[in-house]
């Protein structure tokens, strides 16, 4: 990105690292980012700034969100490919799952994302609804969709079909199983390894059995015409597909033995036997710690922005982050010989965190920058977590929150109506 005329302090390029940076601190404000670019300022330029947050804010409106998309793409091109470490079989299985991102309740926020229709207005926050595609070896986010919540998840992951390549592998939950998917995912030489949807009871016919909860079966195509498809589209599928369904059996200490459904178009129980996709299949379990890495240790639950333009800005830079820090622990990782999950991807922002002032301040020349750099991946790996096989995280909280009631209102009439826990109007 050129520096354009009439920047002034904050040419392009020196506004994405600004901002990069205050998606990547601690406290994510635009205050703090300037208190540092100030520091820094002092240190390589002498203060030439105001400590006021306008003109960045302003730089920051001037990027391009196509500039930052393609910045995200290019790092996660860039990650370490575990392709022929990490393949499953020869093939590089990606995995995708839906989650959702909140944001300031404003006029044009709401009006590109509403709030839930079961909130009152004034009394929710707008919600945009993601559907994010990772590479399973390397826990790269390859592409995001986002859309409203009135968007389902469906919708969403069929426009990241362009992602999956002849030979890849689509490993999915319930949400995403459908007999339209397979059959237009197995059109493109994708490979779909999904659990069964539960309402899917009707319309299978058994085939051939392989072993216990191994069987190749028939599905039935259904006489409703799928509303993203037009009826022509649906009467050239055809009325049958041929796909391995897989049961086995979880145990979870403390609760009842869930019993879980797998259907794939991998076929050659010889080559793919039960237990591979039995492990695969729990391995699915990870896109969920990867969601967990951005939206909880980055803090991208909660977007700060309050325009739907910057909204998708500061999604798109929180990527760029997001595959920074993989691409930094998949290295520290390599120089060990570990597992890039015996690494924290949270003790790991925590070290950026750390060693980026540093970084910034010193004036060094570009060996000292790349000696800099080894010691930080170096630190990074030395700080491995304990191997902990068939390690449980439920999703529950030891302490609740304070019991404060929910608002019910808009904020400023709820202050106007007496309340022993709120203000009355003077």
């Amino acid at each position: 990105m050129e520096p354009r005329p009439g920047t002034g302090s904050f040419p392009p390029s020196r506004t994405f690292w600004l901002f990069l940076s205050q998606v990547l601190a601690a406290d994510r404000s635009c205050r703090e980012v300037v208190r540092k670019f100030l520091a820094w300022l002092v240190v390589h330029e002498g203060p030439k700034a105001s400590p006021k947050t306008g003109a960045y804010c302003k730089a920051r409106r001037r990027l391009r969100l196509g500039d930052i998309e393609a910045a995200y793409r290019q790092v996660a091109g860039a990650v370490p490919d575990s392709g022929r470490q990490g393949a499953w079989f020869g093939r590089h299985v990606k995995v995708f799952d839906g989650s959702s991102v909140s944001m300031p309740d404003t006029e044009a926020n709401q009006e590109r994302y509403p709030q839930p229709t079961t909130q009152k207005p004034g009394c929710g926050f707008p919600v945009m609804r993601i559907v994010a595609g990772f590479s399973l070896a390397t826990g790269a986010m390859l592409e995001v969709a986002k859309g409203a919540l009135t968007v389902s998840e469906r919708t969403l992951f069929r426009s990241l079909w362009p992602l999956l390549s002849s030979g890849d592998v689509a490993l999915t939950d319930c949400g995403f199983c459908s007999y339209a998917d397979f059959h237009f995912l197995g059109q493109k030489g994708v490979e779909c390894v999904m659990r069964n949807h539960q309402r899917r009871k009707v319309g299978i016919e058994p085939v051939k059995t392989f072993g216990k909860g191994d069987r190749l079966i028939k599905w039935l195509k259904g006489k409703p015409c799928p509303t993203w498809l037009t009826k022509e589209q649906w009467a050239a599928v055809p009325a049958q597909l041929l796909v391995r369904e897989i049961t086995f059996t979880v145990d979870v200490p403390g609760f009842r033995s869930k019993t879980l459904v797998v259907v794939t178009t991998l076929l050659d129980a010889r080559r793919f036997p039960k237990h591979a996709f039995v492990e695969l299949y729990r391995r699915r379990w990870m896109v969920e710690l990867f969601l967990r890495d951005m939206k909880t240790t980055m803090g991208m639950e909660v977007l700060r922005c309050k325009t739907p333009a910057m909204v998708d800005k500061e999604l798109a830079m929180y990527l760029v982050a997001y595959n920074l820090v993989r691409a930094l622990l998949l290295q520290a990782a390599r120089t060990k010989g570990l597992s890039p999950y015996r690494l924290s991807f949270k003790g790991t922002v925590a070290t950026i965190r750390r060693w980026a002032p540093l970084m910034a301040a010193a004036n060094l020349p570009s060996h000292k920058c790349e000696l800099m750099r080894r010691a930080l991946i170096d630190a990074i790996a030395r700080d491995p977590v304990p191997l902990r096989p068939n390690r449980a995280e439920p999703r529950a909280r030891k302490r609740r929150p304070k019991n404060y009631q929910l608002l019910n209102k808009p904020r400023q009439l709820f202050k106007e109506s007496p309340h022993r826990n709120r203000y009355t109007k003077p």
